[in-house]
């Protein structure tokens, strides 16, 4: 470990903020922290009533940034998330009100309730930082982090989420259930939101974009390049999945572990920084055929088939 710098202090102020907020799911905030370092976006899979909306409050409330929330429903338009060109009899022209995606931090809850065009709507912004309407351009505000909820896939009424939506989200994240330990801390303190009144900003939207720079000062051996490479390959080769990770997965392991080293104190970026991020940045972009025969659910065998496959590949030393 190496001494911190000012940024890192300020990114371990930031997760204890959040802490503060949400009890028990300090993977899912360390998932959290990471997909806004390396300027990614999130997708939180869970039950209705375990924390994701006032997760997002608290990550916007502590770096001082706008939030929005979206409750996607099937009847809802790509103009209600995006925005729309309205007549203006006074000055004579077309003017461009803006959406709710025009924020920092953005909630689009239920993500899987709405149509597949809606959806799609998403997919300029979250890969470009900027709403494209009537061939004009306009640029996202930032630091701009995506945090999406979606709801099993069992329950009714949902949309799947098609393979290029799916990755345009650095990573994926489960938030079930708290243990009964920290649900007996929630009871007997105030409610989240209620405690979010009171929580402080403990640095800038400014401070965000500097750690993002220093994210990607974090330096990367070529040995594990290779390593990276390596688990991509075999994803690829599988005989238990159709499709495997994209350049663009990769990519997003690479990003992914560099934050997670920044989140340590580190400069430098370790075998484990991508061990441990290569499920919740692969299992959504990979698809199980048929041959995989298992008794977990189907949003599992992915996790369990890149456990196999991780655990396959000898860790750089």
């Amino acid at each position: 470990m190496v001494p911190q710098s000012a940024t890192t202090q300020r990114a371990a102020a930031l997760q204890q903020a959040v802490r503060s907020i949400i009890r028990g799911k300090d993977d899912v905030i360390r998932l959290a922290l990471i997909s806004i370092l390396a300027r990614g976006h999130l997708l939180i899979e869970g039950v209705p009533g375990v924390g994701k909306t006032t997760l997002a409050h608290a990550l916007a409330r502590a770096i001082d940034c706008q939030f929005q929330r979206i409750q996607f429903t099937s009847d809802m338009l790509p103009s209600d998330v995006l925005g729309i060109s309205m007549y203006s009899a006074m000055e004579q022209k077309f003017e461009f009100k803006r959406g709710p995606i025009f924020t920092n931090v953005l909630l689009a809850d239920e993500i899987n309730r709405t149509t597949p065009k809606t959806q799609s709507a998403l997919l300029e912004a979250m890969n470009e930082g900027q709403v494209t309407m009537d061939s004009r351009s306009y640029t996202l505000p930032q630091p701009f982090l995506v945090i999406a909820t979606q709801n099993p896939v069992e329950h009714h009424g949902t949309y799947p989420l098609p393979e290029s939506q799916m990755d345009r989200f650095l990573l994926r994240a489960g938030m079930g259930y708290p243990e009964a330990g920290s649900e007996r801390e929630i009871l007997r303190s105030e409610a989240g939101m209620a405690r979010l009144d009171r929580l402080q900003p403990v640095l800038s939207g400014a401070d965000v974009t500097a750690m993002q720079e220093e994210v990607t000062r974090i330096r990367v051996d070529e040995a594990l390049l290779d390593y990276t490479l390596e688990i991509v390959r075999r994803t690829r080769d599988s005989e238990y999945l159709s499709l495997g990770v994209s350049p663009r997965g990769a990519l997003m392991l690479y990003r992914a572990a560099q934050a997670s080293a920044f989140l340590d104190g580190r400069s430098f970026a370790t075998p484990e920084d991508f061990k441990g991020l290569v499920v919740p940045v692969f299992a959504h972009r990979v698809v199980v055929n048929a041959r995989y025969s298992s008794t977990l659910k189907k949003s599992e065998q992915a996790e369990q088939i890149l456990r196999d496959i991780a655990e396959s590949v000898p860790v750089p030393v």
